[in-house]
């Protein structure tokens, strides 16, 4: 579930489940850090597309 900024083509990847793991510092929902939640406004679309190829190695880590 993406959501997307109107100026934005690269959507968040939020899925509002907002909470920190303690254990490895990944949010629950959306598997990025509190650096990446806080800086996602202020990243460009490569920026974005570059953490969503690090959130989709991070779910497979953690998944197993």
């Amino acid at each position: 579930c993406m959501t997307n900024k109107q100026n934005s083509r690269v959507g968040s990847p939020c899925i509002n489940w907002c909470q920190i793991n303690p254990q490895n510092k990944y949010c629950f929902g959306c598997y990025r850090t509190i650096e990446e939640i806080a800086a996602w406004s202020d990243l460009n679309e490569s920026e974005k597309q570059a953490v969503w190829e690090k959130l989709s190695q991070r779910k497979l880590l953690i998944s197993d």
